[in-house]
């Protein structure tokens, strides 16, 4: 869980960073896909360890 986390918050300072900075639109949208993979991951991470 704990890296998951972490992968969430690399992922959203890159989203911001390329929202701040106008060339870096596509930072922004990398770290937009990454985190939503991240979160779904996740999810089916956590499913699995609940059966």
């Amino acid at each position: 869980m704990k890296i998951i986390l972490v992968l969430l918050a690399i992922w959203l300072l890159f989203s911001i960073l390329g929202l701040v900075i106008e060339g870096l639109l596509w930072l922004a949208v990398i770290g937009i896909v990454l985190a939503a993979a991240t979160v779904i991951w996740g999810m089916v991470k956590r499913k699995s360890r609940a059966h």
